[in-house]
């Protein structure tokens, strides 16, 4: 019965072991076509003076057009007090509170641009609400588009949605954010807390979440002020 309990154990584990490393793909994915939409992407200049990136791909809709949402993410943030290299990532979950989608889509691409500190801070909490602990607004788009707002000035964390191949910026209310726990244990074989992978350079980036961090290298390989 041991040995039984071992073998499906294990099996668990690899299981779990996938889905992580999917969860990064799939993250990478999204940031990738979101950055190659002509003229409506997030912009540039946003995301170089930013402190995290956030991507939850295929988050669900448990009601219809309007209602309580769950996803899994992953977010990576610049070491050095927001200022040096992306960090190895830290697995996220996402659930409650309502979003809109378009009508028939069943699944939402969600991107979250933390702006400073303090929005990494509640980040970091075991649990905080979007739009409650942190304030939150729907992100500009275009090349040029955070030249004409002050968006980033006073929201802490920017959000953007992709649905049915529309994109844009998202306003999200009484959405929970927290650690996927479990999902760092599995990906980093070990507990680890989200502050430690976040904020510490010296953590190794696994080989699964590796793509995750290029991608965010890729298109800001640096912050500027």
């Amino acid at each position: 019965m041991l040995v039984g309990g071992m073998v499906l154990g294990g099996g668990r584990l690899f299981a779990q072991g996938g889905e992580v490393g999917d969860r990064a793909v799939a993250a990478a994915s999204v940031l990738k076509e979101v950055m190659g939409i002509p003229e409506k992407g997030i912009p540039g200049d946003l995301l170089d003076k930013c402190t995290c990136v956030a991507v939850i791909p295929s988050m669900k809709k448990a009601g219809f057009i309007v209602g309580g949402a769950y996803g899994k993410g992953v977010i990576s943030c610049r070491t050095n007090e927001g200022k040096g290299p992306w960090s190895a990532p830290s697995m996220l979950l996402l659930q409650g509170g309502s979003i809109g989608l378009q009508i028939g889509a069943q699944a939402v691409d969600l991107v979250l641009v933390v702006m400073n500190l303090k929005g990494l801070e509640s980040l970091l909490d075991s649990k905080f609400t979007l739009g409650g602990d942190a304030s939150v607004a729907a992100g500009p788009v275009g090349r040029t588009a955070s030249a004409e707002t002050d968006a980033w000035m006073t929201a802490k964390i920017l959000a953007y949605s992709r649905s049915r191949g529309i994109f844009g910026g998202l306003t999200l209310k009484g959405n929970a954010i927290r650690p996927d726990r479990d999902a760092n244990q599995v990906l980093y074989g070990k507990q680890v807390s989200a502050r430690d992978i976040l904020l510490r350079r010296s953590t190794d980036i696994p080989r699964d979440a590796q793509i995750f961090v290029d991608q965010l290298t890729r298109i800001s390989p640096k912050k500027t002020s």
